[in-house]
Order: structure tokens, then C-alpha cells, then sequence
């Protein structure tokens, strides 16, 4: 072991994994979380804003029409990401702030989807845990057959369907 990694080893075992790169400073962590708020959106804060009828929030997904059918939220508009740039302008005010969605945290739609909103002059945020989380969660979904709901998966909210009020 070189006297580098032997030093690194040393100090990570001092200070642990979690302080082996130290905590940022309380200003530059607010910052960095504001941002990311600014950013991104829960399922369940969307569901509560979509069930209050909050103006100017639209939801897109922006899966493929096979995905769409399989599943989506209800009052949702279905803009494929690639079809953005020419459907976006006819379909979404611009003063509407757009929350996109894809199937879930381990696809980057979304996110592709939201960059193609920002380069248009939207407003945008991020919907966290995707199509995926709306239903794990227990709230109803559509279909291209109907209304679906599924049971709560309590790993990922209350089994008893209340709000975890983080």
C-alpha cells in the first residue's frame, strides 16, 4: 500500500465514511437544498396540489404512448419528450410552472423532459420517484382501460394511507 492510500485508509477509519469528506457549512447547505427544492417535486406534494386544484401547475409525462396506456396520472398531459419542442407550445401555457414525470427514479425521462421544457422558457420541476412512487404510493391511476389504485407499499409511504408530513 503506498504511503497516500495508507494516509486515506488511516483517516477514513479515524473519521468514518460519512465524516471521511466533511459536512458542508450550514449556508452552503441551505443553499444546496433550496436549490434542489427549487428544482425537483415528491409525488405526494403533486397529488395534493393536482386534489387542491392549485393554477398554473401541469403535469406532463413523458413516456411513450405504449406507457401512457399501461399507466398514468390522471389530469396528466402526455407529451413524449422527443415531441416537446413542437407540442409544448400548443399545449402548455407559459406561464404555467410544468412538473414532468417518467416511470420512476431509475430513469432519466424526466429529467430529459424538463431540460427540453427549460430551454423552452418553461418553468420546470422534476417529479422524484416517477410514475413508479404515484402508484407505489396508493394513489389512483388511469389507464387506457380505466381508473386503477393500488394497496399502499408501506416501504415507501404510511400503510395506513395517511401523509408521512415531512
Amino acid at each position: 500500500m503506498t504511503a497516500a492510500a495508507t494516509a486515506t485508509a488511516t483517516t477514513t477509519a479515524a473519521t468514518g465514511a460519512v465524516l471521511g469528506v466533511p459536512a458542508a457549512a450550514p449556508a452552503v447547505a441551505a443553499a444546496h437544498f433550496a436549490a434542489r427544492l427549487a428544482f425537483e417535486a415528491d409525488v405526494s406534494d403533486v397529488r395534493a396540489d393536482l386534489l387542491a386544484g392549485v393554477p398554473g401547475l401541469v403535469v406532463v409525462d413523458s413516456r411513450s404512448e405504449a406507457s401512457w396506456d399501461q399507466g398514468h396520472i390522471p389530469g396528466a398531459l402526455h407529451i413524449p419528450t422527443a415531441r416537446i419542442p413542437e407540442r409544448a407550445p400548443e399545449l402548455v401555457d407559459p406561464s404555467a410552472t410544468v412538473v414532468t414525470y417518467c416511470w420512476g427514479p431509475g430513469c432519466n425521462g424526466a429529467t430529459r423532459a424538463a431540460l427540453a421544457f427549460a430551454r423552452l422558457g418553461y418553468t420546470v420541476k422534476e417529479m422524484l420517484g416517477g410514475f413508479e412512487y404515484w402508484v407505489r404510493e396508493g394513489f389512483r391511476y388511469d389507464t387506457a382501460e380505466g381508473s386503477e389504485q393500488r394497496q399502499v407499499d408501506d416501504l415507501t409511504a404510511p400503510s395506513s394511507g395517511i401523509s408521512c408530513a415531512c
